[in-house]
C-alpha cells in the first residue's frame, strides 16, 4: 500500500518525545518516540488496534506536532471505509489545549475536508466560537472554503462566502478568500461568474493579485476562450501586475488549443527577453502543439531541448511521447522513455507502459518486456496494473 509506504519514509526523519499531561481520563503514557510511534502504527493491520494506538500516541504534543502521520492515517482509514473512525480520532484531538490555538484547530478542519467529510469541517468551523476552541478569524474561515474546493461543492463555497460574514462581521474575506471562489468556479467552467467576483472583489477594496488573474487566464485560455483571456491579460496589464511565467504558460496552452502551434514556439522563444525561464509545462505545451500537427520530430527535439535546459520532463511529458513513438513505431525510443519516466518516479498511467511492453512482447521481445515489468512493479505499479501478455507466458 502506498500511504503505509509514505508512512515508513518518515520514520527515520521523526524526533523523540516524551509523554505529557493528557485532559483525558486514565491516559494512556506514551514514553517512546515518534519514531517507534510511526512504526507502530505502520505495521499495525488490525484498524481498531490503529486507532486506539493513534490516539494513546496523541497524547504527546511531539507526536500532535507531525502533520504527515494524521494525513497518512486519516487517508488510511479513509479508504477502507471506517469514515466513523477517521471522526473518532479527530474529534479526540479537540480536548487538546493545542485547539486553543487556531492552526490547530485550521489542521482538522483540512484533514476532514481531505477524506470528503465536509459536513465534520464545517461542524469544526462552527464550533470556534465555543468552548475552550479560538475565535474564528478569516484564516479559518478561508480553511473551510479550502474544504469545500477540495470536494468540489463549489455551490456550498458560494453559500458559505455570502453568509458567514453577514453572521458573524468579524470576518471580512480577503485576496486568498476571493482566489479560492474564483478558483472553485473557474474549475466548475463557470467562467463569467468568476469575472463577476473579481469586479466584486475590487468593488470591496480587495486588490486582486498575480495569483487572481493566473487562476483566469488559466480558466479561460484552459477552455478555448482565447479571446476573452487576452482580455483578462489586459486587465492584469492595466492593475501593473507583471505576468509571470505561469502567465505565460498558460497562454501557451491556449494557443495551442487552438492549433496555433509556431506562434506558441514563437512565444517561448520570446520568454528570455522578457526575463522569464520556460519551465517543464512551457515545454509541454510545444510538445503537445507538435504532436496535434503530426510533427514528431520537432517534438523530440523539444524534449531533448527540455532536458539541455535542466529542466525535469515530468508525468505529463512522458504520456504525450510515449503513446506517440509506439504509434509510429519507434518502439525503442518509447521503451527508453519508459524507463526514463520509472527512473524520475513519475508515475505515468499504467496503460502507457502496458502498450509498450505488449508491442515488445507481439515482436517476440519477451526478455524486454519482462524487464519493464518487473521494473515497473518495483517503482510503482500494482501487478493488476501491468503484466505480460497471456500469449508471451504460453510455451
Amino acid at each position: 500500500m502506498r500511504l503505509l509506504a509514505r508512512l515508513r519514509r518518515h520514520v527515520h526523519l521523526a524526533r523523540p518525545f516524551s509523554s505529557s499531561p493528557n485532559p483525558n481520563p486514565k491516559p494512556k503514557p506514551v514514553s517512546s518516540s515518534v519514531r517507534v510511534a510511526i512504526k507502530a502504527l505502520c505495521d499495525e493491520e488490525d484498524l481498531d488496534k490503529l486507532v486506539t494506538s493513534f490516539k494513546s500516541f496523541a497524547t504527546s504534543p511531539r507526536f500532535r506536532s507531525n502533520l504527515n502521520v494524521y494525513k497518512i492515517i486519516v487517508r488510511r482509514l479513509a479508504v477502507a471505509g471506517r469514515i466513523a473512525s477517521v471522526e473518532d480520532i479527530l474529534e479526540s484531538q479537540k480536548v487538546y489545549s493545542d485547539i486553543t490555538r487556531e492552526g490547530f484547530a485550521i489542521r482538522l478542519i483540512s484533514l476532514y475536508a481531505l477524506v470528503g467529510m465536509l459536513s465534520h469541517a464545517a461542524a469544526t468551523f462552527d464550533q470556534l466560537p465555543s468552548r475552550q476552541l479560538p475565535p474564528r478569524t478569516v484564516s479559518s474561515f478561508n480553511a473551510l472554503l479550502t474544504a469545500c474546493a477540495h470536494v468540489k461543492d463549489t455551490d456550498r463555497l458560494a453559500e458559505l462566502f455570502r453568509d458567514v460574514p453577514v453572521s458573524d462581521p468579524s470576518i471580512v474575506p480577503n485576496s486568498i478568500s476571493y482566489n479560492i471562489l474564483i478558483l472553485a468556479l473557474c474549475e466548475k467552467g463557470e467562467l463569467h461568474a468568476a469575472l463577476d467576483t473579481l469586479k466584486l472583489m475590487e468593488e470591496n477594496g480587495i486588490m486582486p493579485d498575480l495569483i487572481t488573474f493566473n487562476t483566469l487566464l488559466n480558466g479561460f485560455y484552459s477552455s478555448n476562450l482565447f479571446l476573452d483571456g487576452e482580455k483578462v491579460w489586459d486587465k492584469m496589464k492595466e492593475k501593473n501586475i507583471d505576468p509571470n511565467i505561469r502567465s505565460y504558460n498558460a497562454k501557451l496552452r491556449g494557443l495551442v488549443l487552438q492549433g496555433r502551434t509556431m506562434e506558441a514556439v514563437e512565444l517561448v522563444g520570446e520568454l528570455d527577453n522578457l526575463g522569464l525561464k520556460p519551465d517543464v509545462f512551457s515545454f509541454n505545451a510545444v510538445i503537445k502543439g507538435y504532436l496535434q500537427d503530426g510533427k514528431l520530430e520537432e517534438a523530440k527535439k523539444v524534449y531533448l531541448e527540455l532536458i539541455k535546459n535542466d529542466c525535469a520532463p515530468n508525468r505529463w511529458t512522458f504520456e504525450l511521447l510515449i503513446p506517440k513513438l509506439y504509434e509510429v513505431g519507434e518502439l525503442d525510443m518509447a521503451l527508453k522513455l519508459c524507463y526514463e519516466s520509472l527512473s524520475r518516479r513519475c508515475f505515468v498511467e499504467a496503460g502507457v507502459l502496458q502498450q509498450v511492453v505488449d508491442g515488445l512482447a507481439k515482436e517476440s521481445r519477451v526478455g524486454e518486456a519482462k524487464k519493464l515489468v518487473e521494473r515497473g512493479r518495483l517503482k510503482s505499479f500494482a501487478r493488476r496494473g501491468l503484466k505480460l501478455p497471456l500469449s508471451s507466458l504460453v510455451g
